[in-house]
Formats: structure tokens, C-alpha cells, sequence
């Protein structure tokens, strides 16, 4: 199909159709008479070529005249005037019909992409068709027989006029041949002939009319079913995986029509029941139907419409702090919001329905268990004002926990014991429904909430709130944790890629997954099998569990390198023999980045370099964590890091990020100026040093947790500058450790053998003997060099006080800072 065809039926897109057309250069009407012509034309040749751009410009103008004939044999007055305007304007490019080949095809490749946004609409539009085939084909199916309800509704209220028409005749006729007085027997005959086939054809009328509400109410009770027990119990789930951050449509606005719907045809109903009642009234007869069927109908009705007003009280937004981790994680003091809605929408009710706030009616069996009270605007009218879609709702805001001096859970106290953050509660709403004479009281309730005292206490509340919301569909089992199921793979893993996906709009894909079963579980071969306990997600290991890890890593992904993350330039889950693996086979400088396996919140990158016999070599930096990228971000640490290489040259051995991107094209569009600033490597300078560690050093899939190199280091090199502090050196308590900052303003030169710097300083030795070791270390734009100097014994009396001179070869650059360490 021309390309133009396609544009013509985007009518979606046909507002930037318009748009792009609304100028001069290229008439919409040329575009459109002459698009197959124009869509063969090579513009790009024509547009660098001046000779074929002429050809091109001659024939535009012979098909320009081409057109106009044909208007003229049409009689299209205004096309012809329009087609020699624009041939006019277009003798402007007589002398640079390059320029008008560069334009058209300006438009062109516009248009492409145009086309490109509208498939990718589509892609996207399929994706969501293909996951919610059932489910759109489901709701089809509920519209239509929601519109049936309402087709039948207005049926028995034509139904209803025809039944009363029928029964004022007969009453009418009746009356009248009892006011009369007939002495003819044959006359008084035929006109009791003629009131018993009316109040037959009246009878017959009436068990029609019972007949078809009944009919109705069975399509109604119907219709509730699917809406309680299937559609809002679906929504229920979704909104339970939504707040654990699933991407799951949890609008009611569909609801809301549906439960309305069905609410107003029984509403209708009940008149009709009443209607009836005032029929039977004013003409009843031996077996009347309706004195018969007429109550177990109401009675059928009034059961209907409780049943589904009592499920129409729903929280639609669940309770949730302000600057909390997630909803449903409560802080004592500190206000929190819930939003309740009815989903039958009458506006005569805006206003009228008051909805209360209590907490746990009744405590559980549980030792220990604590009891709270709500303070704040404990009571709000439903109204239809803070609500975007006009919804019946009632927006709490202004809502804070208290916990109640005595508790210790309810009658029968088991011997089960909870940790806070295990203790779930459920906030409760209650209303009362009046309208038409029926009266009906409301009751929702929250998802189980999580009660902390402290901040602290967050993290852990949120792996609950994760746990119970993807493996409960029971949102009344506040003892869920006393027995808490295991999580298959499966589930286990598509919670893990909702926590990335809603920070940072891309989740994990199979390959990182299988690193986190590693973690878990050492090498398999397929996790599918495998199952997660709570234990395992949240409490071995502590404090480093392994909630505590992965909730680092999406803090800093959210934090510091959404972008990096989303953009896929982060591999992130991959294991160190993988990462080996895979650098060794690619070219020198290949680099991929990581997250720490052993430091919480910690990213580092790994490279591949070739040794002087031609083997690859992988290297890593000790991880950077929130203290270094709130400084520098991670993609300006990557374009500026380097290593002394040979002759004491700075390099950056960064070149291709995984698998063979050139690192600018990469991380180019990020980079804050072309060639980086004086405050970025000012920045660098003040950043922890990050030391590279060969692949040896390591081990084979091993996380190295010794030494200052080591991802485990627990101490940066800024905080050894800033004081002395006691450490263990061979087994040897080290009393004192010196440190002595040179800043070196000027350049310095390498040293010549012979020619040596003398460091001096005065300590009290506590020890009869340990080892001495000299570290210096050189911190330069970003880069980390450390010389060793002469260890040795030394033998002092305890409370010597001895002047320490050590003298070592040194190699510095400008604008640096000496450090030295006795250890």
C-alpha cells in the first residue's frame, strides 16, 4: 500500500496530518493528486544532484498541467484555480529545484514518522489486545447483555401501560353494567359475556407481566453474579497486584456503569412491584395473580438490589503515606489518605451518605497483637466533587493511627507471636444507603495494612506488603503470617520485575532472573520448579537478607540511574563467572555494568584487558553506591574514569559497552557537556577511590571481601583520611595509624633512584613489636595509584615515643594530595 493510502486511514493521526501540511511548501492537494508519482521520485539523489532535480521540477510542473486539464473536463472551478496557483508558486525553485527536492522530501520523512508512531501505537494496542483477549471479550459480552437488561426494562414498562389500559377498560365496562339497568336477558347475557373475556384477557395479561419481571429478575440476579463474584473480585486482585506495583488497569469507571446499570433496571422493577400493588387495589378478582406472586417478587427484587448495593462500597484507593515506600504501609502519627467510592452513581444521593472510619473490629487470636484508634476527619459525605470522573466518593486525607495503651490481642490468646511488620490490621468504612424506600448499610474495607512506629521499620513492612498481596487473594486473612505459603518461581519472580518496572518503566527480563535464582538457589538449569519461602525472601541472612539487597538496588536504579536502567545500557543481574564469560570473548576495552553481589545499593563495571602474553584480562572497580553518584552521576564516572597505564599515562579503559556499543554512542545523549568540566572532575576528585581488581584477584565467581579493593571494604578511603582508627595487621594489634595529608600544588617530578621525599612524624608505641607498612596513595581526577614502601620489624619499649622517617620513590601529578598510613 502508497504511503499516502496508509496516511489516509490513520484518522487518528490526521490532526498531525493537518499540522504538517499547513504550510506552503507542499500543498496537501498536490501531495494527495500526485502521490504515487511523488512517492516513486528519487529526492534524495535529486536533492545533492542539480541536473535530475530540473528533470523532476519539469515533470511536477507537466503533471501539475495534467491535473488542471482534467479539472477543467470535471468543472471544478476550484480546483482548477487552486492547481495554477500552485504551479505558480512553484516556479520559485526555476533555479534551485534542489531546494524543492531537499522539501518534499522533508515531508516525506515526516510522514514516515508519523506512520512509524502509528505502528507502534498499534504493537503496543495488539500487545494489551493479545493479554486482554478474554477479558475485552468478556466485557463485550456484559455490554450486550446489559443493553438486553435495559431493552427489556423499557419493555415491561410499555407492558405495564398496556396492562393498566386493559384493566381501566374492564373496570370502566364493569362499573358501567352495574349502573345500568338491563331487563333484556339476552343483552344482560352478552354484556357478561363480554366483561368475562375481558377479565380473562386482563388475567392472562397480568401472569404475562408476573412472567416477564420474573424473566427479568433472572437475567438481573444473573448479571450480579458475574459483577460480585467474578468482574469486582478480578478488579480486587488487580488492584491488590497494582499496589505492589503490577501495571493493571484499576479504574472503576466501568464498573460503576455496569453496577448503576443493573441498580436503576431494579430500581424500575420495584416500581413496577408497586404499581402492581396499586392495580390490585382497584380491580382484584377470585385467583388473582397477582395477590399470589406478587409479594415472593418484591421480596426476590429487594434481596437483588441489597445484594449488589452492599458489594457497590468499595476502597478505591488504598491507605498510603505521603512519602511512603508504597501504600498500605502505615506510620503511627503521621497522616495517611484512603479514598472510598460507590459504584451506583445517584446524583440525588450527592452529599447525603455519610461514610465512617473504624479500625479492627474484632482482634485475632494473636499474642501480643496491639489495637489502634483513628484520629483526624474520621466521617465525609460521598460526593461527586473530588472525584475526576464524577464518581460517588468520599477522599480521606487527613487521617492518623494511634496505638490504644492496652492490647495484647482478643479473647483465647494463642501462643502465636508476629513480628510489627508481620502484624497486618484492616481499616474498615461503614455507610448507609437511602433511596426509594430502601435502606441498606454499607460495609468496605481496606487491603491489610502494616502498622510501624519508625522509619526504620519500612522496608520490612513493605516485603510483607509485597508477600501477602501477591500470594493472598483473602483480604480478610490478617493470620496470613502465621503460616505463611511459599511464592512459586513464577509469581516470585513477576513480583520482583513489577518493583523495577514501576520505578523505572522496564522490569526484568528472563536472563537477570536467572542471576536472582542463582542467588537463591546456586546454578540450575530452570528455576520453574523451585519455590521461595518467606523466610527466604525476607529473614535469612540478617541484616543482609535478600530483600534487603534487591530493595537496595531498585532504591538506587529509581534514585540515580533511572534512565541508564530504562534505556537497557544496565545489565545489572549477571554473576561474576557470566560476567567473566562473557567479557573474555570480546574485544579489548568491552565493558559491562553490574550490581554489587555483596554491597547493598552498589554498581561497579567490569572491563576486559589484554596482558603482555595476548590472554584476556577482566578487571573490576570497587561498586560505587549512593554516596558516590548523589556527588557525580554514573554515566559522567564512566567518560571520565581512568587508569595509570604504562610511563604513568592516564587512560580510560572504557571503550565499547556490551556488546560492542562505542561507549559515547552509548552514553553520549547523557553527558552533561562535550568535553566534560572542571566541576565534574573537581566532583571525581572527592569520590572514594575505586581501585580496579584483576579477574585472578577475584576468583572464579566469587565476590572479593577483603581489603580496601574488595566490593566488601567496608571502609571508604575518605573516611580512613578523616581519623585514625585502630586495625588488625597479621594477627598484630595496631595502636596507632598516622595519617598526613600533603596537598602538592605544583607539578611533581618522577624522583631519580637515590633522590628521595622524608615524611616524618612522632607516636607512642604500645606494643613490643609489630610490623611496619607504608602505604601512600595518590588521588587524581578520579583515578586511584598506590606505591608500597619498605615493611619491616621494629623493636620499641611500650611508651617510646620515636620519630618515624620513611622514605620511598614517588611519582606525582598536579593538583594532588599525599596520604600516608602506618600500619
Amino acid at each position: 500500500m502508497a504511503q499516502w493510502e496508509r496516511l489516509m486511514q490513520l484518522h487518528s493521526y490526521s490532526q498531525q496530518l493537518h499540522e504538517l501540511y499547513d504550510r506552503d511548501a507542499l500543498p496537501m492537494d498536490v501531495r494527495h493528486y500526485l502521490s504515487h508519482w511523488i512517492e516513486k521520485q528519487e529526492w534524495q539523489r535529486a536533492a545533492r544532484d542539480p541536473d535530475f532535480a530540473m528533470v523532476l521540477f519539469q515533470v511536477l510542473l507537466e503533471n501539475l498541467d495534467i491535473q488542471h486539464s482534467r479539472f477543467v473536463q470535471e468543472e471544478s472551478f476550484l480546483m482548477q484555480h487552486n492547481i495554477r496557483r500552485y504551479k505558480h508558486n512553484f516556479q520559485r525553485y526555476q533555479d534551485e529545484p534542489c531546494v524543492l527536492a531537499s522539501t518534499i522530501l522533508w515531508f516525506l520523512e515526516k510522514e514516515k514518522e508519523i506512520l512509524q508512531s502509528a505502528e507502534l501505537d498499534e504493537q503496543v494496542q495488539l500487545l494489551r489486545v493479545e493479554q486482554e483477549a478474554m477479558e475485552t471479550t468478556s466485557q463485550q459480552d456484559l455490554e450486550r447483555r446489559m443493553a438486553g437488561l435495559r431493552n427489556e426494562v423499557q419493555c415491561l414498562e410499555h407492558t405495564m401501560i398496556c396492562l393498566e389500559e386493559q384493566q381501566d377498560e374492564f373496570d370502566f365496562k364493569y362499573q358501567t353494567h352495574k349502573m345500568e339497568a338491563v331487563a333484556d336477558e339476552a343483552v344482560k347475557k352478552n354484556q357478561v359475556q363480554l366483561l368475562q373475556h375481558l377479565v380473562n384477557r386482563l388475567n392472562e395479561c397480568r401472569k404475562s407481566t408476573l412472567s416477564d419481571i420474573n424473566k427479568l429478575l433472572d437475567k438481573a440476579d444473573d448479571l450480579i453474579d458475574i459483577l460480585v463474584k467474578k468482574e469486582l473480585v478480578e478488579w480486587q486482585r488487580r488492584q491488590q497486584k497494582s499496589c505492589i506495583g503490577a501495571p493493571d488497569n484499576v479504574c472503576l469507571d466501568q464498573l460503576e456503569k455496569w453496577f448503576t446499570c443493573v441498580a436503576v433496571c431494579l430500581f424500575q422493577v420495584r416500581e413496577f412491584l408497586s404499581k402492581l400493588e396499586e392495580l390490585v387495589g382497584k380491580v382484584s378478582y377470585e385467583n388473582d395473580p397477582l395477590k399470589a406472586q406478587k409479594p415472593g417478587l418484591q421480596k426476590r427484587a429487594d434481596a437483588l438490589l441489597k445484594n449488589l448495593l452492599k458489594s457497590s462500597f468499595v476502597v478505591e484507593t488504598q491507605p498510603s503515606m505521603p512519602q511512603g515506600k508504597g501504600p498500605l504501609v502505615l506510620r503511627t502519627n503521621i497522616q495517611f489518605s484512603v479514598k472510598t467510592r460507590l459504584l451506583v452513581k445517584f446524583p440525588e444521593l450527592n452529599h447525603s451518605m455519610k461514610v465512617n472510619v473504624s479500625m479492627d473490629r474484632e482482634a485475632p487470636q494473636i499474642k501480643g497483637y496491639r489495637r489502634f484508634n483513628v484520629f483526624g476527619t474520621k466521617s465525609k459525605a460521598l460526593n461527586m466533587a473530588e472525584s475526576q470522573s464524577g464518581g460517588m466518593v468520599a477522599d480521606f486525607r487527613h487521617l492518623t493511627l494511634k496505638e490504644q495503651k492496652c492490647g495484647g490481642g482478643g479473647k483465647g490468646v494463642s501462643d502465636i507471636s508476629l513480628s510489627v511488620t508481620e502484624e497486618l490490621h484492616i481499616i474498615y468504612f461503614d455507610t448507609v444507603f437511602e433511596l426509594k424506600g430502601m435502606s441498606v448499610d454499607m460495609l468496605a474495607s481496606s487491603l491489610p495494612v502494616v502498622i510501624i512506629s519508625n522509619s526504620s521499620q519500612q522496608q520490612s513492612a513493605w516485603a510483607s506488603i509485597l508477600w501477602f498481596n501477591m500470594l493472598s487473594q483473602d483480604t480478610k486473612d490478617i493470620r496470613f503470617f502465621a503460616g505463611s505459603p511459599t511464592a512459586t518461581w513464577l509469581q516470585f519472580g513477576e513480583m520482583l520485575s513489577w518493583q523495577l518496572l514501576s520505578a523505572t518503566k522496564l522490569g526484568l527480563n528472563k536472563d537477570q532472573l536467572d542471576m536472582i535464582g542463582h542467588r537463591l538457589f546456586g546454578k540450575q538449569q530452570n528455576y520453574n520448579t523451585f519455590k521461595v519461602a518467606w523466610s527466604k525472601f525476607s529473614k535469612e541472612n540478617t541484616p543482609f537478607t535478600f530483600w534487603v539487597w534487591f530493595d537496595g538496588i531498585v532504591v538506587m536504579v529509581k534514585s540515580y540511574l533511572e534512565d541508564l536502567w530504562r534505556d537497557g545500557l544496565i545489565m545489572g543481574f549477571v554473576t561474576k563467572g557470566k560476567e567473566k564469560a562473557l567479557l573474555k570473548k570480546k574485544q579489548r576495552g568491552t565493558f559491562l555494568l553490574r550490581f554489587s553481589e555483596s554491597v547493598i545499593g552498589g554498581i561497579t563495571f567490569s572491563w576486559v584487558e589484554t596482558t603482555i602474553t595476548g590472554e584476556p584480562e577482566v578487571k573490576t572497580v570497587q561498586p560505587f553506591t549512593k554516596d558516590d553518584l548523589s556527588q557525580v552521576p554514573f554515566h559522567e564516572i564512566i567518560r571520565n574514569f581512568q587508569i595509570l597505564e604504562t610511563d604513568n599515562v592516564p587512560e580510560n579503559p572504557l571503550l565499547y559497552l556490551y556488546p560492542n556499543i562505542p561507549k559515547d554512542e552509548a552514553f553520549g545523549k547523557y553527558y552533561t557537556e562535550k568535553g566534560g568540566g572542571k566541576d565534574t572532575h573537581t566532583k571525581l576528585k572527592t569520590l572514594e577511590a575505586k581501585s580496579p581488581m584483576s579477574d585472578v584477584a577475584q576468583g572464579e565467581g566469587l565476590e572479593p571481601i577483603n581489603g580496601p579493593c574488595g566490593e566488601a571494604a567496608g571502609e571508604s578511603w575518605l573516611s580512613l583520611l578523616s581519623r585514625p582508627k585502630p586495625r588488625q595487621t597479621n594477627g598484630y594489634p595496631l595502636i596507632v595509624e598516622l595519617c598526613l595529608a600533603v596537598p602538592v600544588e605544583a607539578l611533581w617530578f618522577i624522583k631519580p633512584i637515590g633522590e628521595m621525599l622524608s615524611i616524618s612524624s612522632r607516636c607512642q608505641v604500645t606494643a613490643m613489636k609489630f610490623p611496619l607498612f607504608l602505604l601512600i596513595s595518590v588521588v587524581s581526577v578520579g583515578c586511584f595509584y598506590c606505591m608500597y614502601g619498605h615493611t619491616g620489624v621494629l623493636n620499641w619499649c611500650p611508651g617510646d615515643w620515636v620519630e618515624l622517617t620513611h622514605l620511598c620513590h614517588l611519582s606525582f601529578s598536579s593538583d594532588a594530595s599525599v596520604c600516608v598510613y602506618l600500619v
